[in-house]
């Protein structure tokens, strides 16, 4: 059975998460594919192709990418690569206290290219990516022509 671990499942957009997958076999040619729907339904996604090792795990933070996305050794590429599936469309965060990103990451056997729903993932995980600590307020700012939001630690 292969295992798509995020660790930890839930954190702060800015900060680092470990990506693996286990359960692979030895060698195998396998595509991780990272995606999400923003606020406004729009799908944003990254994927890369990656050789699992003698123990059958893939780890982005170590193993070099072999194309798609990125290459290379990128621990935060599949966040990092995000791309909108609509052209010309950003990634934006509008309610950045109410809800996380939850971003969807899956892994295919072999090179996967497409987006067929019909193609079931070997295995995969949601991570929460979060804009806003727990406990932190937000407080308006409306002075004069300024607008603007202050962010207040617990």
């Amino acid at each position: 059975m292969v295992e798509v671990t995020v660790t930890p499942q839930s954190s702060l957009a800015d900060r680092p998460v470990q990506i693996r997958v286990r359960g692979l076999s030895p060698s195998q040619l396998v595509t991780l594919r990272a995606w999400l729907k923003d606020e406004q339904g729009e799908c944003f996604q990254s994927r890369a192709f990656f050789r699992a090792d003698g123990a059958g795990e893939v780890d982005p933070g170590l193993h070099a990418a072999l194309g798609g996305s990125y290459s290379g050794v990128w621990p935060m590429g599949l966040f990092w690569f995000l791309q909108p599936d609509t052209l010309f469309r950003r990634l934006v965060k509008r309610d950045v206290a109410g809800s996380p990103f939850r971003v969807r990451l899956e892994v295919f056997d072999g090179l996967s290219l497409g987006t067929d729903p019909r193609e079931q993932p070997l295995g995969s995980c949601e991570a929460e990516r979060w804009y806003v600590g727990p406990g932190v307020q937000r407080v308006p700012i409306r002075e004069g022509r300024v607008r603007g939001a202050l962010f207040l630690p617990p």
